[in-house]
């Protein structure tokens, strides 16, 4: 027993060497030459995997990648790939490269957020035209309607001037003969041709109430359409230009950490008493 332990003790001795070794051969991230530490960060900018923030991230890893990723090199690489019409600028001047970079990136910057501003200017332009538009729509449609209810109505009372005119004609009893005698006396205008008129104009009262409500449909449904391009473009959490300050970002956690010091429960939680348990049961 004593030899087979001392043979299986030897054996994990000599499994265990090659590990031990590739374990000293492995390198540190200090022992990387400084030309290697260049070439990965140049071939980086050159596939396009690296942007200015991943340079700037790498930056304030250590003071030895600082120094390396505010190589000149480097940032003009960025800046032909990000501002290619700076070439002939950027060459004759004598400023560093990432500050030029910086200066371009500080002016795009302004000019992104001032087309935000007047695209979002237009869009609410384009949400008061619509608004302008349905209340012209709502408007007409209600004068439609009033017209409609009166040519239906001066087309009830001819029509029952035209029945009054045919049952007088027929025995009846003077005193409603005499009412509709009376009905038909006061009408002055000619009964037949002015229903034919009215037919025509209830018919085009409809139509235009038709034309109008899909008018009015489509524009509401343009409003709701433009309302919901506005919130999206008022609202996005990944674009560059959307700046919160720092004074709001710390009433932000503020109030977030004092949100969640009240929803914490407590560890001895008090037992409902029995007015809570009583108006429980009443409401189930």
């Amino acid at each position: 027993n004593i030899n087979r332990i001392i043979q299986i003790q030897s054996s994990w001795v000599i499994l265990r060497k090659p590990e031990k070794q590739n374990l000293r051969k492995r390198m540190s991230a200090d022992e990387i030459p400084d030309e290697l530490w260049r070439k990965i960060l140049e071939i980086g900018v050159k596939s396009s995997t690296f942007s200015y923030k991943d340079l700037c991230c790498i930056s304030i890893s250590s003071r030895r990648l600082c120094r390396l990723s505010c190589d000149d090199s480097l940032w003009l690489l960025l800046l032909f790939h990000d501002f290619p019409s700076l070439i002939d600028s950027s060459s004759s001047s004598q400023s560093p490269t990432k500050f030029i970079y910086r200066t371009w990136f500080e002016r795009e910057k302004e000019r992104k957020v001032a087309a935000h501003r007047r695209a979002l200017l237009r869009k609410e332009s384009e949400i008061s035209e619509w608004g302008r538009r349905i209340r012209e729509l709502e408007t007409q449609l209600s004068e439609e309607a009033e017209r409609l209810q009166a040519a239906s109505m001066e087309f009830s009372n001819l029509q029952r001037i035209r029945q009054a005119t045919v049952a007088l004609n027929v025995w009846q009893p003077e005193v409603v003969r005499g009412r509709q005698k009376q009905m038909v006396e006061q009408n002055a205008v000619p009964v037949a041709g002015r229903l034919r008129a009215l037919e025509m104009e209830m018919k085009l009262c409809k139509q235009q109430i038709m034309g109008v409500n899909r008018a009015l449909r489509g524009a509401k449904r343009r409003l709701d359409i433009a309302r919901k391009e506005l919130e999206s473009m008022k609202y996005h959490p990944l674009r560059d230009y959307k700046l919160i300050r720092s004074g709001d970002q710390l009433s932000n956690a503020k109030g977030k950490k004092s949100k969640t010091s009240i929803n914490f429960p407590s560890k001895n939680p008090a037992r409902p008493s029995n007015k809570i348990k009583l108006l429980h049961s009443e409401s189930e």
